[in-house]
């Protein structure tokens, strides 16, 4: 079995190719072409923290993966990263173990900002006046570090519940082909901002229906879990289209599940993200429309990115 640190996977990745192979997988994924279990879940209380397992596989493939992610929200108190994790890429014809990817997280968090890019590639207006990000971790950063592979838009706007965090990934030198401000509250993003991605781990909702004006997009990839929740119901009543990564696991979980629940809107309102890549018709109808995607992570995702960085 080889074996991949961190610094090999980064130099072995080209981003066209991801994007290439991750979009593939959610057009499989909606087209039944997939086998991808329910995922396993651990959280912890002291202190906080979650662990998710996914796994799947491509029928037609020559692959299986295996994926550890964890978050430890207080890691950053310590120096230490809030998320880890590893890949195991095996052989679908033996069973055996070929590729571990000792990522420490990286490949979660890049498919994940690619999922938002690819999101935001399919349902933005015509024109981004301003980006909004909602979150200030590790994944506000990769998110924003993507978008630029499919939008114009170099005006950024960052809220965060933390401010002194906020303003430092503001002034993040890895980030300085943006123009980026500090929002001081979330009313003032959302009046600001047509494209909206919201990163944070909160549990109760952060953006409302009233927040959002004619013609936003929000890509929302915070609530991956039980419990954890960005947007409030009445957005979702307010949108005109609704698209999960996953419609059986955004049900389950994610800002869509309490949705649902709620009654705002029905399970036959949702489009999957990767039926919209199938047919972009499907999609984004006029500049003034209101549109949701909702990532919560699909094991297709991880598959695709490790077979891209073997």
């Amino acid at each position: 079995m080889q074996i991949l640190d961190r610094k090999e996977i980064e130099n072995a990745l080209s981003i066209e190719r991801v994007f290439r192979l991750i979009e593939e997988g959610f057009i499989a994924y909606s087209q039944k072409k997939t086998v991808i279990p329910p995922v396993a879940a651990m959280q912890f209380e002291n202190p906080p923290g979650d662990c998710h397992i996914k796994y799947g596989y491509l029928k037609e493939g020559s692959y299986f993966v295996v994926k550890i992610a964890t978050g430890f929200p207080l890691n950053t108190k310590s120096g230490l990263p809030a998320g880890n994790g590893m890949i195991v890429l095996f052989s679908k014809k033996t069973g055996a173990p070929l590729v571990l990817f000792n990522d420490e997280g990286f490949l979660t968090d890049m498919r994940t900002a690619i999922a938002g890019a690819i999101a935001a590639k399919t349902l933005v207006p015509s024109h981004v006046e301003c980006i909004g990000c909602v979150g200030t971790g590790a994944q506000a950063y990769y998110q924003l570090s993507l978008l630029p592979h499919v939008t114009r838009c170099r005006k950024v706007l960052i809220w965060g519940r933390d401010g002194e965090k906020a303003r430092r990934l503001a002034k993040d030198p890895r980030l300085g082909h943006f123009s980026i401000q500090v929002a001081p509250t979330l009313d003032s993003l959302a009046a600001s901002c047509n494209l909206i991605v919201t990163t944070t781990s909160s549990k109760a909702p952060l953006l409302f229906a009233h927040h959002i004006k004619p013609g936003t997009h929000i890509t929302a990839v915070g609530a991956d879990d039980i419990g954890k929740q960005e947007l409030d119901p009445s957005l979702f009543r307010k949108a005109d289209l609704v698209v999960c990564d996953s419609i059986a696991q955004c049900l389950s979980f994610g800002d869509t599940s309490h949705a649902v629940r709620s009654a705002a809107i029905k399970k036959e309102d949702l489009m999957e993200l990767g039926a919209l890549l199938a047919n972009p018709l499907l999609g984004r109808k006029n500049d003034t429309q209101i549109t949701i995607c909702d990532l919560t992570g699909i094991a297709a995702q991880d598959l695709q990115i490790a077979i891209a960085a073997m």
